[in-house]
């Protein structure tokens, strides 16, 4: 019989003897295991594979290998044994799963977090909208304000308006009594006092509203004046209730008329401004037209002096020839002053004029032209826009009249009429005491006139 040494298989036969007789016992007695013989087998598989095959035993040898193949491939599919191949391609299989199953449970987190994000924007704008209803249920309503859309009241519109609605939310913007009882109900009492005072407020809010809507860049004291008059109706119709308008309130709605109101004269005055520009860039196109035609003028009247000049030359008229260039010399003289004027933009005739039948005795108009007939532009201020023609206290010509114009305008800056539009040169000041001015700085002037004739207003007056 086979036995077991340890190592391989004998086919010795033998007495066992002392030590080998147990383990041959032992042997005996254990359960076989099949694994030694599929090494054992296997062993002789590689040898059957390692026998040379030739032509004689080649269809025998395919033969036993295909045998033993189908026995192994048996013997392996009853142990369970796989090749190490399929078992890293389960492996793999397993772990793709395992990394599939990780991608949709995370895409399902981020999905729950979106909806949970979307609830809570739900949230928000249903109290959003709560807090707008129960404002608009007091008059306070999201219109377009003036002040929106300026650059520097914007973030102060902003903080006021968010103050109004806090004082409107927490029921501060009005004050009435707590210990006011209906029927001998103290219930009834407070949800009278509740439903009054929310009445009154609505009806105060829309006249806010209203007064801020109508408001105008000159007319704000008269808006505000109005608004003041509402809530002093309020406290005469809640003296029952010592219901009235808190004066914090009021005053932060005084400031939101306000803030409208700047706005628009902001807008007005920069209107002004560019129609003031657009005006002296007319008055600077005109100075320019007048320039260029005298000097075409001048220009003509002297090449045909010159050309007069020749012809007396060549005639031998040496006195008509002398004083042909002396008028070609005031023509040579009257270009070179043009020529300055031209290029000397500062230069030009500064005026003092008045017209007593349209301002009073005591308000002038201090400007500047640079137009070679200077009376051309006063005459044009005293058009069809007011009843009588200006008056002349001064007109002369200056080097700088750009720099006595300012002088003159900072020293009666206090009396300028319009402070906004600083091109309305009008100042409430007598004629004299801008001579009394023009003398201190040492302007020389020629002729000062302190008294306006105005003729068609007096001979107007008298009848």
């Amino acid at each position: 019989m086979q036995w077991w040494d340890g190592t391989a298989w004998r086919d010795e036969f033998a007495e066992p003897q002392g030590a080998d007789l147990k383990r041959f016992q032992t042997a005996a007695a254990a359960p076989r295991v099949e694994t030694a013989p599929a090494l054992h087998q296997a062993e002789q598989v590689q040898q059957t594979s390692e026998t040379k095959i030739n032509v004689f035993n080649a269809l025998k040898t395919a033969k036993k290998l295909q045998d033993e193949n189908q026995r192994l491939s048996k013997l392996v599919a009853d142990h369970g044994l796989l090749e190490v191949a399929e078992i890293d391609a389960l492996k793999v299989a397993i772990q793709n799963k395992i990394f599939g199953a990780e991608e949709r449970l995370r895409g399902v987190e981020v999905e729950l977090l979106a909806r949970e994000n979307e609830v809570a924007a739900a949230k928000a704008l249903v109290l959003d909208v709560r807090a707008a209803h129960d404002l608009q249920e007091l008059g306070l309503f999201d219109f377009e304000h003036p002040a929106e859309n300026s650059v520097s009241l914007n973030t102060e519109l902003v903080a006021l308006r968010s103050e109004i609605k806090s004082m409107v939310q927490q029921r501060t913007a009005v004050t009435a009594t707590t210990s006011f009882t209906f029927n001998n109900s103290a219930s009834k009492g407070k949800k009278f006092v509740k439903d009054m005072s929310s009445i009154l407020l609505r009806a105060y809010n829309a006249e806010s509203e209203n007064a801020i809507k109508t408001v105008r860049a000159g007319n704000l004291k008269v808006a505000q004046e109005r608004l003041s008059k509402v809530k002093e109706q309020i406290a005469r119709q809640g003296t029952m209730i010592d219901l009235r308008v808190s004066e914090l309130f009021h005053s932060l709605r005084l400031k939101e008329l306000e803030l409208a109101s700047r706005h628009l004269q902001a807008l007005q005055a920069e209107k002004e401004a560019e129609r003031s520009r657009r005006a002296e860039l007319a008055e600077q196109r005109k100075a320019e037209a007048e320039l260029k035609r005298e000097q075409e003028r001048l220009d003509k009247q002297k090449s045909h002096y010159l050309t007069t000049i020749a012809a007396l030359e060549s005639k031998g008229d040496l006195e008509g020839v002398e004083r042909m260039r002396a008028l070609l010399a005031d023509v040579e003289k009257a270009i070179e002053d043009v020529d300055y004027r031209a290029a000397n933009i500062r230069a030009g005739y500064v005026y003092v004029i008045s017209n007593v039948g349209a301002f009073g005795e005591h308000m002038v108009k201090i400007g500047m032209t640079r137009r070679l007939e200077p009376m051309d532009r006063v005459n044009e201020l005293g058009d069809a826009s007011v009843p009588f023609k200006f008056d002349v206290h001064a007109l002369f010509f200056a080097n700088d009249a750009i720099d006595i114009e300012a002088m003159l305008h900072r020293e009666f800056a206090e009396q300028r009429v319009n402070k906004v539009n600083l091109r309305r040169e009008f100042f409430r000041v007598k004629p004299s005491a801008v001579l009394d001015v023009l003398k201190e700085h040492n302007v020389e002037v020629l002729e000062f006139k302190e008294t306006a004739d105005a003729p068609e207003f007096r001979m107007s007056s008298r009848d």
